[in-house]
């Protein structure tokens, strides 16, 4: 049999049982042991050992609880609702000033959670039911949520970046972590560009609160932004800093972060028994879901390379007769529609050590692709019919919110995200300007 309908097999069987509705993590890990005892023999187990001991050693990746339990733990603190109710009084008098706090507010706890569930879900109980009650348009005011939300894979620390780095291999995360930081305050700026000129043009969709609602003295406004942003801030900057001048590790920065979380939790006097431990449970079930899919995904990445599924890619798009951006802009397209069906950890393992390699043959910079792929991937938070986001609000959101609503409210934001795909593409330096000055003097 040849090289070219083995992988074509796999690749089809893959497809099929995930389409089916299986773990990805045990479908991932089934086909490649099917096909590595057919076609590898006893090698495929050495394969699969090599990959999960790989795996299990890389110190990088203990950074994934880390981060995840720093971020519960912020949650758990309640910054997030000091946060709102600081930005909801500061910006309450703009037209469409809700949709801003949400954005921003979205934003900063995305530097801080590194997961998207988090955001979401606090922005759906928090922000929507004050957007209702002063006459929202529904349409845009869940979309500003599920979009603002879905920053939080791309502003770092990102989980979703040190998956990536594992799956990629030779991307330096703090790279990575340097160059989502420019898109992600592009689509930062891109989305309170869109909700200002949108409110202004019909100020129904996003009516400034009464004076009476935000009416109180500048000392107070300071007071609530002081105690909600600052401590955030400085956890992050301790965080992310340590890492930009070398100080720690990113996984010696997460462990810094995760006990200044705690700390913070303390000092608000939500350190409970209760907090802890549900903060420690849900780490622990992420944690173990993430790394699942990656033995999975390790196993039959290592089984593919080695049936020479990376060649066989290679000559199949390189066969297609088109120039080098013409090859970029499919694995783009690919990406977008995997985001539809798949979730980012499953579209990262699978795409990411397909692609890589293809990338590297052709010149392309690591750091500039990860994060194109990232902000394409990012839309596959907002896009049905496999949409976290969509889900994630839906499930928090009062009965007179329809899913309909949703589908509405986020198709703006996907258009904004495929416009910072193109300037991304346009002018690099977005991406590569602050690695390059850091790490490349």
């Amino acid at each position: 049999m040849s090289r070219e309908i083995i992988i074509l097999l796999m690749s089809g069987s893959l497809v099929f049982f995930l389409v089916l509705g299986y773990p990805i993590a045990f479908v991932m890990g089934g086909v490649a042991m099917i096909f590595g005892l057919t076609f590898l023999g006893p090698q495929a187990m050495h394969v699969f050992v090599l990959n999960t001991n790989t795996t299990l050693m890389d110190f990088i990746l203990i950074a994934i609880p880390l981060f995840t339990f720093m971020g519960i733990m912020i949650e758990k603190s309640g910054i997030a609702i000091r946060l709102y109710d600081a930005l909801h009084v500061i910006l309450g008098q703009l037209r469409g000033g809700l949709l801003i706090a949400t954005i921003i507010a979205c934003a900063i706890l995305a530097t801080a959670t590194g997961v998207i569930g988090v955001s979401v879900a606090i922005m759906g109980v928090l922000a929507l039911p004050a957007m209702i009650k002063y006459d929202y348009d529904l349409p845009i005011a869940t979309g500003s949520i599920c979009a603002g939300g879905a920053l939080g894979v791309l502003i770092p620390p990102s989980i979703l970046l040190i998956v990536y780095d594992d799956a990629a291999g030779g991307v330096h995360l703090r790279n990575l972590f340097m160059g989502a930081i420019g898109p992600g305050l592009l689509l930062v700026l891109l989305y309170l560009i869109y909700i200002i000129i949108r409110c202004n043009i019909n100020p129904k969709l996003g009516p400034a609160l009464p004076k009476s609602e935000v009416d109180i003295s500048v000392s107070r406004k300071l007071y609530l932004l002081f105690t909600s942003v600052i401590p955030v801030v400085v956890i992050i900057m301790a965080v992310l800093g340590s890492i930009i001048v070398g100080f720690a590790l990113p996984t010696e920065a997460a462990g810094l972060g995760a006990f200044a979380s705690v700390l913070l939790a303390a000092a608000y006097r939500k350190l409970t028994f209760q907090n802890l431990k549900e903060a420690v449970f849900n780490t622990m079930t992420i944690s173990c879901m993430i790394y699942m899919v990656m033995f999975g995904a390790s196993f039959f990445s290592g089984v593919y390379v080695r049936l020479g599924g990376v060649e066989v890619v290679y000559d199949l798009i390189m066969g297609l007769s088109v120039p080098n951006w013409g090859v970029l802009l499919t694995m783009f397209t690919i990406v977008f529609f995997m985001g539809m069906f798949l979730d980012w950890l499953g579209t990262i393992m699978i795409a990411v050590p397909i692609f890589t390699p293809i990338v590297a043959r052709l010149g392309y910079d690591p750091v500039w692709f990860a994060m194109m792929m990232i902000i394409v991937m990012q839309s596959g938070f907002l896009t049905p019919p496999f949409a976290y986001s969509i889900f994630y609000l839906k499930g928090v959101a009062p009965p007179e919110v329809r899913t309909t609503h949703i589908y509405r409210g986020v198709i703006p934001f996907i258009m904004l995200q495929i416009i910072a795909v193109v300037l991304c593409w346009l002018f690099p330096d977005i991406i590569l300007w602050l690695p390059n000055m850091l790490y490349n003097q």
